[in-house]
């Protein structure tokens, strides 16, 4: 049974199932019975409360206030603003009725055709419309701003082709959503934003991130500006990791949302959203974890440490946890999570697999002979590197090793992106560099033309315009038009 935990279809031959099988081996979630929709099983889910609750965090230390708002939006809201219901409409589900009743051939229940809504509803694929709806009555002085509300919800968006994680019909979210008396200030926090967002995914999810602008094909639909981190899984592919959008005055004009400015004359509000999901629950999973499964950054793992007793009697168990006991209540006193797995119902080697699998960070296995030793068994998951070290100590080195595998895995997640990023200087050069995967940096005429082709082409797409990076100017790889700067290119999830 432990082999079989640990038996995963190698990533090399094939990607994409090793992922699907980890989700699943792992107990992070599952298929449910709505198609495109997942179950969240309780260790997935407390990844998810441990991003949430750090990420809360940091927007509260930004000024933000938690609000919520309704899940059913007026369909005439999404008509407001033209670019917005457009990038949406394909992907909105909509709710046309409100009762149902038994079926009169007594086949269950069926829509009552009497119970249409006036108006139908669409379940939100975002809040835009539906917050900037509930602003017009909070906002009417410039007294009232800046307006800095956070949600925590659910969104739905009718995708067809879904995986777990990374892209479902319906996921789990935050969005952010704040207005402002200037274009500077509104601008200002969606980079303050942004900057949360690449913090946290280096910081805590070990995860490095590359910031930069979208193009204006890649652009939120409703936003003058987009800004985004891109990381880069081991299968050299992007995936987006977090956005944060300047919306101009679009929403403020849709929904005429003014205020009176300090010479007492009305203007509209300008305006932001920002959003991570679940996603990066993938992106977690596809940036540090190898073929014996999981392997979680200790910041975000809902165990740090496991502590396995090997014993065969009674008496040896209580020999053995009675040295363990104090051990586990000084490393929780620290604030470190640990579980003491002295359950009889599954064998240590189980145990082992089981917790590897799950990508503990630090395990330790504790018997008979490391009592009379005064020696335990000390594994790391990020090296699988295991050792016999002295018992005496071992709450220090428990606390340097998890800050030690915390950079270990950013480390090493650095070096594979340095490893993937290159350079093109002509087209032929890109399309045989872009079928190697990773990062491909190259110069593009700015025209959504181009890009396109390119997409259409190589299935690569521009990941984003970087604020860092080389800014030396040059020709387009395709048109040989001028360009400012080269952007970065790479199929994508």
């Amino acid at each position: 049974m432990a082999k079989e935990l640990k038996n995963f279809t190698k990533r090399e031959e094939n990607y994409s199932q090793w992922y699907n099988e980890l989700v699943v081996k792992a107990d992070l979630a599952e298929q449910s019975a709505v198609r495109g929709c997942m179950v969240i099983k309780p260790y997935g889910y407390a990844i998810w409360e441990k991003m949430q609750r750090q990420l809360d965090d940091m927007f509260k230390a930004t000024g933000h206030q938690n609000a919520y708002f309704p899940l059913l939006i007026p369909k005439s809201f999404l008509s407001r603003e033209a670019d917005h219901v457009e990038g949406f409409a394909k992907e909105c589900a909509v709710v046309t009725h409100y009762r149902l009743k038994n079926d009169p051939e007594g086949k269950g229940v069926v829509v009552d055709p009497d119970a249409r809504l006036e108006e139908e509803l669409i379940i939100r694929p975002t809040s835009e419309t539906i917050i900037w709806n509930t602003y017009k009555n909070w906002i009417h002085s410039y007294r009232d701003l800046p307006v800095l509300v956070n949600q925590w919800a659910n969104v739905f968006r009718w995708e067809m082709r879904t995986r777990m994680f990374l892209r479902t019909a319906e996921f789990l979210w935050q969005e952010g959503h704040t207005a402002h008396a200037t274009k500077e200030e509104a601008e200002e926090e969606a980079r303050r934003m942004l900057d949360v967002y690449a913090e946290f995914a280096q910081d805590y999810m070990a995860v490095p991130v590359v910031k930069g602008v979208k193009s204006a094909n890649e652009r939120f639909a409703g936003a003058l500006d987009t800004f985004t981190i891109e990381a880069m899984m081991q299968d050299g592919k992007a995936l987006q990791s977090g956005t944060s959008h300047f919306l101009g005055q679009n929403f403020a004009k849709a929904f005429d949302v003014t205020f009176m400015n300090k010479e007492n004359k009305p203007e509209y509000v300008w305006a932001t959203s920002w959003g991570v999901s679940t996603r990066l629950m993938g992106a977690l999973i596809m940036t540090h974890s190898d073929d014996n499964g999981l392997v979680l950054p200790p910041r975000l793992a809902p165990l740090q440490v496991v502590i396995v007793p090997i014993y065969k009697t009674a008496d040896d168990l209580a020999r053995i946890s009675a040295r363990v006991e104090p051990l586990v209540a000084s490393l929780r006193a620290k604030g470190i999570s640990v579980k003491y797995d002295d359950a009889d119902n599954k064998r240590p080697g189980f145990k082992f697999a089981d917790y590897e699998v799950k990508g503990v960070p630090v395990r330790l296995a504790l018997g008979m002979r490391d009592l009379e030793n005064g020696t335990v068994e000390l594994f790391r998951r990020d090296t699988l590197e295991k050792e016999s070290v002295p018992f005496d100590g071992i709450e220090e080195r428990i606390t340097y090793l998890l800050d030690d595998i915390q950079n270990n895995l950013f480390r090493k997640a650095l070096e594979h992106r340095e490893r993937m990023t290159d350079t093109a200087d002509t087209y032929e050069e890109f399309k045989e560099k872009i079928e190697k995967g990773g990062f491909i940096l190259a110069h593009w005429d700015g025209t959504p033309e181009t890009e396109e082709k390119i997409k259409e082409e190589t299935k690569a797409t521009i990941r984003c315009i970087p604020f860092d990076g080389d800014k030396t100017p040059g020709k387009c790889m395709v048109t040989g038009k001028p360009s400012a700067q080269r952007v970065v290119f790479a199929r994508s999830y």
